[in-house]
Parts: C-alpha cells; structure tokens; sequence
C-alpha cells in the first residue's frame, strides 16, 4: 500500500519547478499570460500556490506533454463542465491512446527492418499504410479549443429528430450534438476522438459507419454531424444508418452544385486545394438517396460557435490561428505548402485591405449559404 503524507499548505516558484520538472521561467510565463497563477502570499510577501493551483498545473503540464498548444490548454483547464476527474478520465483516454500508437509504430519499425534484414524492400504503399497516422488521430486533439456546439444549428437537427426517444450518433466525435433528452448510443472509430468525450456522455463503440453493429431498426433515429465527408464509402454508411434507424438526420455538404467553389472566399482566392478534395465525392442527389430522404439548406450564422471549416466566412483573421486550422480536416488533408501560400495570401490581403474590398457585401449579411445541408429521412 502507498504511503501517503500531508501536502505541503503553500509551495513556492521554486520548489514548484523543481517538483513538476520544468523550469522557474516557465511558471512565470504561465503567471503572465493567466493560465496558471499563484494565488497566495506569505507574510514575506512573496507568491505562492495552493493545492488548486498545483492540480490546475498538473493538469496544463499533462495536456502540454501531449502535444496540446497554450490556447488550447486554457480552454480545456477553464472549461466550466470539467471538473478534475474529468481531466483525468480524458488524460488517462489520451495517454492509453499515445501509448497504444507508440507500440503500434514500433511494431512496425520491427516489421520493417525484419524484412530490410532479408534483403526485402517494402512498396511506398505499404509503408504509409504502417506509419500513416489516421486523420483524427491527427487533428483530433485540437478539437476541445474550437469545436464547440453551435446551439442553432444544435436546434434545427433536434427539430429534425422530432421525437425520437433513441438515437444513434454515428461518427460522434466527442458528441457536441447529441441531444440531451434522448437516449443516446456513440460511434466512434477515433480512440483519440473516444478519449475527449466528457465525463458522463453517452456510451460510446468503437466502429464504423459502413459496419453499424446493431440490429435492424434498433434506434428511433440515427444521426450523423460533419463527419459523413471523413467514411470511406459515404453512399454506404448513410445505408447503414437508414437499416438501423426509421430516422435519419445528416449535417454534410453539397459539393454538387455548379459553381459551388464560389460560394466561399476562401476556397475561391486562397485553397483551390480544396476541390481536389470532392472529386470523388457523391454528389447531393446519390446522398438523400442512400437515406431516401430530401436535403435542406443550413445557413451559416456570422459569429458561429463551431469552428468547422466555413464556419468564420466573416471573420477571416481566424483562418490564420494555427489552433483553428489544426481542428479543421481541409487543412490537414490539402498539405502544408497549400495551407502555408493560403495563410500567407489571406494576411497580405486583411493587411492591405483587398480581402475587405473583395468581400465588402458580406459584413451585411448576419447568415450565409456555404452548401452545407440538413439531410432528413
């Protein structure tokens, strides 16, 4: 058994660097920038921490040491529904996860040099398959700091839902739209993704769309938010949706339309990247008809809490956060030498003020129509 002792009532700077293994400049510029401040003086009047300074710390030290950015950080440590067992639920989820993909990688490094040993060459194919990191595996982490609900776009797929009592959240991420008053079953194929669902959400199964293992009709309805353009096969997870549920609501995108390209600014004058991306995309007729379902406009409101890729049509300093773009899959999907010239184009524009010249008509629009859609069956 542990021994256990008291701990300590006020430590200072210095003995707190030298237990958490960082450095005394380190703390002072978490105290500068509010993300961790000591919050007591001794009669001295030199600045100290509390035990809640110390578990605050501890958890901004663990979400750093998984590759988590400040601003990101600051946003999970604050947010106001995760109480400490939380952080260590997702921290332990994440962790398990690191270390499931560092025995992964040296497996294959083991696979690699056995058959460099027999004079045997891999094909590039098969090496990117070994070592390829899965998309969300990728982008994942950076979800918490931007991708949040967005409460209207939240009400339009509740209505949807009408009153289903079970509903199946197909691809649920960490389950921002999962309604609260409905029995909820997750998706998930992304451990990463798994990991970052708050304490108390709903179950969650590791599968994929394409493969639901669940009985026919077992849910009143499935859904399926921002998620449909990441399955392999779209057409045949969308089936898979419509065997197990007698609803179906999707929130997707309509890349069909001629002229679609325009719609956004940025796809249209800074990443047509983008379109490389839906050359093999359904289009929005093979989509409704997978569900047997019809599609509806989703207009996109200005000041939109989720940051999802058209989500900051009118506020495009955004796009050139880091910690935005890095919880967007576009960017990830079209490389970094298109996502670098696009955020370096989009700077001298707001800089020199022709991207406001160019988009003058948007400031007077509260909502925009980006092709995203409401597919409902």
């Amino acid at each position: 058994m542990p021994h256990c002792r008291g701990v300590e009532e006020h430590l200072t700077v210095g003995r707190v660097a030298e237990l958490a293994g960082v450095s005394v400049r380190t703390l002072h510029h978490y105290d500068g920038i509010g993300l961790v401040q000591p919050s007591a003086r001794t009669a001295a009047g030199y600045r100290v921490y509390l035990a809640g300074d110390l578990e605050r710390l501890r958890e901004v030290l663990a979400y750093r040491r998984l590759g988590f950015g400040l601003r990101a950080i600051a946003d999970l440590v604050d947010d106001p529904a995760t109480d400490a067992v939380a952080h260590l639920h997702r921290l332990r989820g994440l962790l398990l996860e690191q270390r499931d993909r560092t025995a992964a990688m040296v497996m294959a490094i083991d696979r690699e040099l056995e058959a460099r040993a027999m004079g045997i060459r891999t094909t590039p194919e098969e090496q990117l398959k070994l070592f390829g990191a899965q998309l969300y595996e990728t982008i994942g982490s950076a979800y918490p700091a931007t991708r949040r609900t967005e409460p209207r776009i939240a009400a339009r797929i509740r209505d949807a839902l009408g009153d289903a009592r079970t509903v199946l959240n197909v691809g649920a991420g960490t389950g921002s739209y999962e309604p609260p008053d409905c029995e909820v079953t997750a998706v998930e194929p992304s451990a990463v993704m798994r990991a970052q669902r708050p304490a108390g959400a709903a179950p969650c199964v590791a599968a994929s769309a394409e493969s639901l293992p669940f009985a026919d009709l077992s849910f009143d309805a499935a859904m399926a938010v921002s998620t449909v353009h990441h399955w392999p096969d779209p057409v045949a997870g969308l089936r898979e949706m419509r065997r197990v549920a007698r609803r179906v609501v999707v929130f997707t995108y309509d890349a069909s339309e001629t002229g679609w390209r325009d719609r956004f600014w940025l796809t249209r004058d800074y990443l047509p990247e983008f379109a490389e991306l839906l050359v093999d995309w359904p289009s929005l007729a093979d989509l409704t008809h997978a569900i047997g379902g019809r599609a509806e406009p989703v207009l996109i409101p200005w000041d939109c809490a989720d940051g999802f890729f058209e989500a900051h049509w009118r506020r495009p300093e955004a796009y050139l956060d880091e910690h935005v773009r890095r919880a967007v899959s576009v960017w990830t999907r079209v490389g970094p030498e298109a996502e670098e010239r696009a955020v370096d184009r989009l700077r001298d524009d707001l800089s020199s003020g022709r991207w406001a010249e160019r988009n003058r008509d948007l400031v007077a629009l509260d909502a925009a129509e980006l092709g995203l859609r409401l597919l409902v069956a």
